[in-house]
């Protein structure tokens, strides 16, 4: 066994160190976050200059999505084999030179390989990011690390669209890879110089290769399935049914095995505690369906009431406001209220902003759209923040990495989930509502007919009436799905609640303890 100084017999940081300790691992968690959602308005652009089909160019996000999903659990494992300190800076290096191989990467095949390498790496930087961060601050000023975590969190994913667009429209889509290089560097760096003496302890655990085998295949096949699963029409097709059954199987083999395991690669035992299960669901559901609607919503915008990229991201921009400004704040007052309020203050909030929402009409305007983005953003400082203290309460110093890899991976995966669901329902509640309003079109209806014969007096012929009145109609058709899946979270929002209240209470003291702070 090889060990190094104890965490808990470590001091808080102050000073210079600690606030550019802060900045680094905020920086390499920033860049993380943003790296897994740039992509996505970039593959028009990777794929015409690759020479591949934007479907092949989807494989872009699947390949980063199914390494990463896999890697984010093992957090615990590894970490104990190699140490907090050395596993967050291997990986902050690796994933540079992923995003430098990306980059430089001359056809689809070895940009997929980097990508997949590039998420495999990225796995551990997000729980590690919160466990060093929590180790840097005195007991009592926990709730403000877990704020300057919770803030990078919230607005990279915001940034990610905006920035890659304005990256493919003014540069060449390498640069979305490259920009990491500096960051990685410098967060690297400043890491290492200040958590070099602050290493964990480390032990040599064999290696659970049969756990490690089911985590791969289930994990693989759930984020293959969802992420193709709309494009080769579900459960129509023949590949997604052999997925999902794999998936199955596996799923239930893993939890079998894991349990009886000495040394598990993934620690199940966390799900006995009841803050850690609790705490889990609701922060995984309400993620995906706050990451639902990060989805739809610029699409809809974008296909249906004719935003361009650029438009559409200023619209979803201002949710970041109150998401900095109350972040802080919400960090300062955690410890001296229970933080089961602060998150049920957010879920509120949340289903405000998607009964606002539900309220829309093709004909909205900007101000409109906007009122309940901003609003949002105060929920989002309430969410994460409060949440992952509930989680990581009561939990021992060495156990910190292996929750907050497993809550991630969960909520991870959820929001993959959130994805898949809400984009597929919004598929089929257009088409459902489509046909519901074709049932009032035709001859017998006067009101159709007068339209018809007020666009032909335009000098349109019958066939371009007919035609402007259905894209009319699948717009209005749209519009009413992207309002019914609103109206659902909302609901969603609020059933959570009980969630949120079968933790036990969490005040300051509980997530400084659970993080071993000093």
């Amino acid at each position: 066994m090889m060990s190094a100084t104890p965490r808990s017999a470590l001091p808080p940081l102050s000073g210079t160190p600690l606030v550019v300790g802060t900045i680094a691992l905020s920086l390499a968690v920033f860049m993380n976050v943003l790296d897994s959602s740039i992509a996505n308005v970039s593959i028009p652009a990777i794929s015409g200059d690759l020479g591949v089909s934007p479907q092949q160019g989807t494989w872009v996000i699947t390949s980063f999505a199914v390494a990463n999903a896999i890697s984010v659990p093992l957090t615990g494992w590894l970490t104990q084999r190699f140490g907090q300190v050395r596993l967050f800076i291997t990986s902050i290096l690796l994933f540079v030179l992923a995003s430098c191989l990306c980059g430089l990467a001359p056809s689809i095949e070895l940009l997929i390989a980097a990508r997949i390498l590039q998420g495999a790496v990225a796995g551990p930087m997000i729980p590690l990011s919160q466990a060093l961060l929590l180790s840097s601050y005195p007991p009592a000023k926990s709730g403000m690390a877990l704020a300057f975590w919770g803030m990078t969190t919230l607005v990279a994913p915001v940034a990610g669209p905006l920035l890659g667009g304005w990256i493919s429209d003014n540069y060449t889509w390498p640069w979305i890879f490259y920009i990491n290089i500096p960051i990685g560097i410098f967060a690297a760096w400043a890491t290492w110089s200040i958590y070099r003496e602050r290493e964990s302890k480390t032990y040599k655990l064999p290696i659970d290769k049969v756990g490690l085998v089911l985590l791969v295949l289930w994990v693989g096949c759930l984020q293959l399935m969802l992420d193709k699963g709309k494009e080769l029409d579900w459960f129509h097709s023949g590949e997604i049914i052999i997925l999902a059954s794999i998936a199955v199987v596996a799923f239930v083999y893993f939890i079998i095995w894991e349990i009886g395991e000495e040394h598990p690669v993934v620690d199940l035992s966390l799900f006995k505690g009841r803050n850690f299960s609790g705490g889990v669901i609701a922060i995984s559901v309400a993620y995906g369906l706050f990451f639902g609607s990060l989805v739809i919503l610029p699409l809809w915008l974008q296909t249906q009431l004719g935003y361009t990229a650029t438009e559409a991201g200023k619209v979803m921009a201002p949710v970041g406001i109150f998401a900095i400004i109350l972040s802080p704040i919400v960090g300062k007052l955690l410890p001296k209220i229970d933080a089961r309020w602060v998150a049920t203050t957010a879920f509120l909030i949340f289903a405000l902003v998607f009964f606002m929402r539900s309220q829309f009409t093709q004909d909205v305007d900007v101000l409109t759209l906007m009122i309940p983005t901003v609003i949002q953003g105060a929920a989002m400082a309430m969410f994460f923040i409060p949440l992952t203290s509930i989680i990581l309460s009561g939990q021992s110093p060495d156990k910190i990495p292996a929750a907050a890899g497993l809550s991630n991976f969960v909520r991870i995966m959820f929001g993959g989930i959130g994805t898949s669901v809400t984009s597929t329902m919004w598929d089929n509640r257009t088409i459902l509502h489509h046909a519901q309003l074709a049932e009032h079109t035709g001859p017998h209806n006067p009101a159709f007919t007068q339209s018809v014969q007020a666009l032909m007096s335009r000098g349109m012929t019958e066939q371009g009436a007919w035609a402007v009145i259905d894209r009319s109609m699948t717009v209005q058709a749209s519009t009413l799905a992207a309002t019914d899946i609103f109206w659902i979270s909302a609901i969603l929002f609020l059933l959570l609640i009980g969630f949120i209240w079968m933790t036990k209470p969490s005040k300051s003291s509980a997530p400084a303890d659970a993080a071993g702070a000093h």
